[in-house]
């Protein structure tokens, strides 16, 4: 049977998560925190691209499936825009960094290439949804990791922000296959569609790199409580040794799985535990409580 793709309400009450929200932590802390960096603007970045391209699908199944996609999309980026205010609250300012991620999606990916770039308009269209398929692929991966991080649990880390990231992590295994199928769907056929599959990883894994120890390297610079602290790839491969955090290891092997010509990212992750997770979220059962509650208040 197949499983429907739909947004989810939530709500997230920021007041109480400290700004090191993994106690004693800050590398991990700020390290994840990138996600809140990159996120706002890549999401809508990623419902701009596939906006653009639904005149393409021809599949009744699959124009569903990326109705729901760019609706979950949508609410992740809201979601995190919320945690830059709070951080901002908290004499973080994250502007500096954001401004630029901004731009690559805005202006540099935007609906036409780069000026003196000279390729057609549905070309164009192809490489960004080629990107999106390759990045959803690196998604998927780190939102399997999340719902089995059990050791930041152990680590005392804040509720509502492990509760953010598991439930947009089951939601990113929930709707893995999606930006790929709609690719393969509308991004040509035969040899060229594969090797432009190929294009997109090499220029989507060494960009999220980039972007991830760039926005590591601010953040810490940034943090008003730390004195003269940095990123370092040492400090994040400990935190990675004590489930903290994704390894680099980890995440580079998950490269070669996409470039496999069999590949297909239904053989990421675990639909079971996306799913049960997404029906126990704080976040979202609180909405659907209220809704409840509202529900009957209205019959009686």
């Amino acid at each position: 049977m197949s499983h429907a793709i739909r947004p989810r309400r939530v709500s997230f009450d920021w007041k109480q998560t400290p700004l090191h929200w993994i106690p004693d932590e800050p590398t991990a802390t700020h390290v994840i925190n990138v996600l809140h960096l990159l996120l706002p603007a890549g999401e809508r970045w990623f419902v701009k691209v596939f906006k653009e391209a639904l005149p393409l699908v021809s599949d009744e199944r699959l124009l569903k499936d990326v109705k729901g996609f760019m609706g979950q999309e949508a609410t992740h980026s809201v979601q995190h825009a919320y945690v830059l205010e709070h951080l901002a609250e908290q004499d973080l300012d994250t502007t500096g960094y954001t401004r630029h991620v901004e731009w690559m999606f805005d202006v540099l990916l935007g609906e036409k290439p780069p000026a003196g770039l000279p390729v057609p308009a549905r070309e164009w269209l192809r490489f960004r949804l080629s990107l999106i398929a390759a990045i959803e692929h690196f998604t998927a991966v780190l939102g399997d990791w999340i719902l089995d991080a059990d050791a930041l649990d152990g680590a005392g880390t804040d509720e509502v922000m492990l509760d953010l990231l598991r439930w947009h992590g089951a939601e990113e295994v929930e709707h893995r296959a999606v930006a790929f199928d709609m690719y393969q769907h509308a991004g040509g056929k035969g040899v060229l569609r594969y090797l432009r599959r190929v294009e997109g990883m090499a220029l989507a894994w060494p960009m999220l790199v980039y972007l991830w120890v760039a926005g590591a390297r601010f953040m810490m610079r940034h943090d008003p409580q730390l004195t003269g602290a940095r990123y370092r790839f040492k400090d994040h491969g400990a935190a990675a040794r004590r489930g903290l955090l994704p390894s680099w290891s980890s995440l580079n092997a998950a490269m070669p799985r996409y470039l496999r010509r069999s590949y297909h990212p239904s053989q990421e992750g675990s639909m079971r535990k996306a799913v049960e997770y997404l029906a126990i979220s704080p976040a979202a059962r609180a909405v659907a409580d209220t809704g409840s509650a509202a529900g009957h208040a209205a019959a009686s």
